[in-house]
């Protein structure tokens, strides 16, 4: 059986909730694809993710930072590492032996359509009866809401920036 898990909102945690479910999945013997859209930089989670058998990740190897100081060049670019991001996606839900894949940030690339969101629906409507897909981002496509069975959605109340404190390593990153 495969379901379609949303982490939404405007609050800190929904990288974190679906990474979570990737350990649970891992530690289950469920083989799992993370694909990272709009993050290039290094970030703490990836040095242990690298560690857990049957956990892949995949993102551009480039940080093209915040869509709004993009150049026409960088979008461009930034599409194409995308486009290729889901067809390996989508390659590996076809393969049958990817138990899970979380599409972090996938949410905020849809919305801003920093890839073929044809494709991109293929990979989330038209998934497998095998494998379980997990997006993450801000204000999930409403065709995705009405298919989900799980959505979460992770409210801010407070958050440390709004006190001047930057992003911490091993907290924010």
């Amino acid at each position: 059986m495969s379901l379609l898990h949303i982490y939404c909102g405007n609050g800190k945690g929904k990288t974190t909730a679906a990474l979570g479910l990737t350990m649970r999945a891992a530690g289950s013997g469920m083989k799992v694809h993370v694909v990272q859209f709009l993050k290039g930089s290094m970030t703490s989670e990836l040095t242990i993710l690298d560690k857990i058998p049957g956990v892949t990740v995949e993102r551009c190897d480039k940080n093209y930072g915040f869509t709004i100081n993009m150049s026409a060049q960088d979008k461009e670019q930034l599409i194409l590492c995308h486009n290729r991001l889901l067809e390996n996606a989508l390659e590996k839900m076809n393969s049958g032996e990817t138990g899970m894949i979380v599409l972090d940030e996938f949410n905020d690339a849809y919305s801003l359509g920093l890839f073929d969101t044809k494709l991109a629906d293929r990979l989330v409507l038209e998934r497998n009866d095998k494998t379980e897909v997990v997006l993450t981002g801000r204000d999930p496509d409403k065709k995705f809401c009405d298919t989900a069975d799980y959505i979460s959605e992770i409210k801010c109340i407070r958050h440390p920036f709004e006190k001047g404190i930057p992003a911490r390593k091993g907290i924010e990153y």
